[in-house]
């Protein structure tokens, strides 16, 4: 620490954040489910077509995000008729209709319990879960599991764009179809990575300090060692890397019921791209839920250890007379001598 500090932190380094994907994390397929059952669409067919979109394209010279070119695909079918009219508040209802992993959403109030517990009572330690995916923000917001969550990054769509020369308007009118048209935020699985320096800094908390901005650990509003990761994949790899690198956990969940995923995740554990895997089972009896508790306790139980060594570090020995101090370092005792003469 920069001794010109004079040990002033502007963050206390106080929250673990449990840092969680979506899509086959916090719920068994894709979020985008009921949308597709509630405009009679068959889904698989339009993640068929999501999937041919990157060649397609690239045989016309262009190069397309594999993330997330179904938000543009989304809007055409908006555009072109089968989903005429949806709007962003469309998108929260449908997310209310989400069905959760088994455990959830009771393990996120669960992990928000733990800072509770005796052995950590007497600190301001608290628990506060983030969503990183690349689903759409709407729908999580509008889901069960919302209430419990602190921040989402995720995909946003814009309603009504302004026109051009807006700047020079002195009055916008406002069109009557609301529906979604444009492309507002895109998180893919390499901006993932930005939303976790997000996150380490508090520039999700507060908009003035920028994600690029260099901020000493000290000040970093939750180091990355304490956080907490969990995803069901190899396309989260880069942000397992970072966490597990910087001294966080990364956890990787799998369907207990696909032998496939299982596999997928045994072998990010054999590469040591997370620390461990489990199904995405949150009750009490889960090894998911079990291996989460104890690594949010390890993690409280560092950082007591830190503040008290930085206590220690602070406050020094004690004062001594200095004779007293020299005489003792030689072994003599000044009060016994004058008993010699």
């Amino acid at each position: 620490m920069n001794p010109n500090r004079q040990n002033h932190q502007i963050h206390g380094q106080n929250v673990v954040a449990c840092v969680w994907d979506f899509d086959k994390t916090l719920i068994e397929g894709y979020m985008q489910a009921p949308l597709f059952e509630h405009y009679d669409i068959d889904e698989s067919s339009f993640w068929r077509e999501v999937n041919q979109l990157p060649t397609l394209y690239a045989e016309r010279g262009l190069n397309v995000s594999a993330d997330t070119i179904y938000l543009n695909h989304l809007l055409s079918y908006v555009k072109n008729g089968p989903m005429r009219g949806l709007t962003n508040q469309k998108l929260k209802e449908l997310g209310s209709e989400l069905e959760f992993c088994p455990g959830l959403p009771d393990f996120f109030q669960e992990l928000k319990e733990i800072p509770l517990e005796e052995e950590f009572a007497s600190f301001d330690f608290k628990i506060e879960h983030y969503v990183i995916s690349t689903g759409l923000a709407p729908m999580i917001r509008g889901s069960r599991i919302y209430p419990y969550v602190e921040d989402v990054f995720a995909c946003e769509f814009i309603e009504s764009p302004v026109p051009p020369h807006f700047m020079s308007q002195t009055e916008l009118s406002l069109p009557l179809d609301l529906e979604i048209s444009q492309v507002g935020m895109i998180v893919d699985n390499t901006v993932k990575t930005r939303c976790i320096f997000e996150i380490n800094k508090g520039s999700n908390k507060n908009p003035s300090i920028d994600v690029n901005t260099y901020i000493p650990h000290e000040d970093r509003r939750i180091p990355i060692e304490q956080m907490i990761y969990l995803a069901d994949g190899p396309s989260d790899v880069p942000v397992f890397t970072i966490i597990k690198q910087m001294g966080g956990k990364a956890y990787a969940v799998y369907n207990p019921a696909n032998e496939k995923e299982f596999q997928q995740t045994c072998e990010l554990v054999e590469r040591s791209r997370v620390h461990n895997n489990g199904p995405a089972d949150y009750r009490p009896s889960s090894p998911t839920a079990i291996w989460v508790k104890q690594k949010t306790r390890e993690i409280l139980r560092a950082m007591i250890q830190q503040r008290q060594d930085e206590l220690t570090k602070r406050a020094g020995s004690p004062p001594r007379h200095l004779t007293e101090a020299k005489e003792e370092a030689d072994g003599f005792d000044s009060r016994q001598s004058t008993l010699w003469k």
